[in-house]
């Protein structure tokens, strides 16, 4: 393995890095990486700068949706591995003495050529409580794109309709009733650009057609009610339940209500702009006001900017354009679909726009440090 330091001081470009799901996609991924003759598939999903597996039944031996960083010349390295070596060096001081070596976030590309089964993931207390997990996981969805399937436009399902209660979710499952189901969420028609903050307890499903970057708290609970999928593919009783059972998987759920109105005034994010010049525009599409989990802004350049890391790290993603990163001991180029690793040790990044289309970065972000006191309440098995 190449000096641990020396790559904490650099951008580290990410290989990519797919996982399998239990629905169909990864069309726009793969035209969006610059793959030839792109198809849907069984992994619709690219994980990026994560050091959480995957939770697939029947598939536990794959060890799936783990990062590696690309090293010139050498073999890749595992990212779970660095930051869990030195945790300070990659992650900065605050952030390891709460979390240790853990990022605390997960961020992922997503493309569905079919709706996803309608599902939950837990909040913090249920996951607590239900997976002795310090991480439940809310996320969030940045539309990057999408298409029409089957002569419908990209939609999500979200949040329960007025009316429902625990004891209907419980009966429309065992009965089975898909279409009841569905009618019970508020089905919003979603565009480029548009933010979606989706806290855990809320119901939810993304829509066929959807393309999006996903941040969101690292773990992969996520309970489905649905024991097939749209497509016919069968749902096995763990991905429906994450090993805790039928019963207590409706403990998840938040069983408040919403019209349509009121999800997109209350989860449907405005990005506030942060900076405006002639060299790059910047905004705040997640700020810690919305969730304390995570953050994301908007980065569009038009000729250059710098980038500081501020004693944490971040994670760029490259939603469109080229260019190239500079640093004080060199440069990489950067193209649509890259993934880069900002290590703490990095104080400063240049970048710069070379080609004819906006320069457009996503800059993830982690946890807020302070929000967790004491390092032993932290279990993220």
């Amino acid at each position: 393995m190449p000096q641990s330091s020396a790559l904490s001081q650099k951008p580290l470009k990410l290989l990519s890095n797919r996982v399998w799901r239990t629905y169909y996609g990864g069309k726009l991924i793969e035209a969006w990486q610059g793959i030839e003759s792109p198809q849907d598939n069984s992994f619709p999903e690219e994980w990026i700068a994560s050091v959480v597996q995957a939770r697939n039944a029947g598939r536990e031996d794959k060890v799936e949706g783990l990062s590696w960083v690309e090293v010139d010349g050498e073999a890749p390295v595992s990212l779970k591995e660095l930051v869990e070596a030195q945790p300070v060096s990659f992650l900065g001081e605050r952030h390891a003495q709460v979390y240790g070596g853990h990022l605390g976030v997960l961020v992922k590309a997503l493309d569905s050529s079919e709706r996803l089964t309608i599902q939950v993931h837990p909040d913090r207390q249920a996951a607590q409580k239900l997976f002795q997990s310090a991480f439940g996981k809310t996320e969030a969805w940045y539309i990057l794109g999408g298409r029409v399937i089957n002569g419908e436009d990209p939609y999500i399902l979200y949040g329960f309709k007025p009316g429902m209660t625990r004891e209907k979710w419980e009966q429309l499952f065992w009965e089975q009733d898909i279409e009841g189901m569905l009618q019970s969420l508020n089905k919003l028609k979603v565009e480029p650009g548009q933010v979606f903050i989706v806290e855990g307890g809320m119901p939810h499903a993304i829509g066929s057609g959807c393309f999006l970057l996903e941040i969101q708290e690292p773990t992969d609970y996520t309970i489905r009610v649905e024991r097939m999928t749209p497509s016919g593919r069968e749902i096995a009783e763990f991905m429906c339940h994450q090993g805790i059972g039928f019963d207590r998987m409706f403990d998840c759920f938040h069983y408040d209500v919403y019209t349509e109105e009121e999800v997109a005034a209350a989860f449907r994010l405005q990005p506030k702009l942060v900076h405006e010049s002639k060299g790059f525009t910047e905004s705040s599409l997640i700020s810690y006001e919305d969730t304390r989990y995570f953050a994301l802004s908007s980065v569009e350049i038009a000729t250059s900017c710098v980038l500081g890391q501020q004693g944490s790290f971040s994670i760029l993603v490259v939603a469109a354009g080229a260019g190239n990163l500079v640093w004080k001991d060199g440069r990489i180029q950067v193209k649509q679909g890259d993934q880069i690793f900002l290590p703490a040790g990095l104080e400063e990044l240049r970048c710069e726009r070379t080609d004819g289309v906006m320069l457009h970065l996503l800059r993830c972000f982690p946890p807020q440090a302070l929000l967790v006191t004491h390092t032993e309440e932290l279990h993220t098995d």
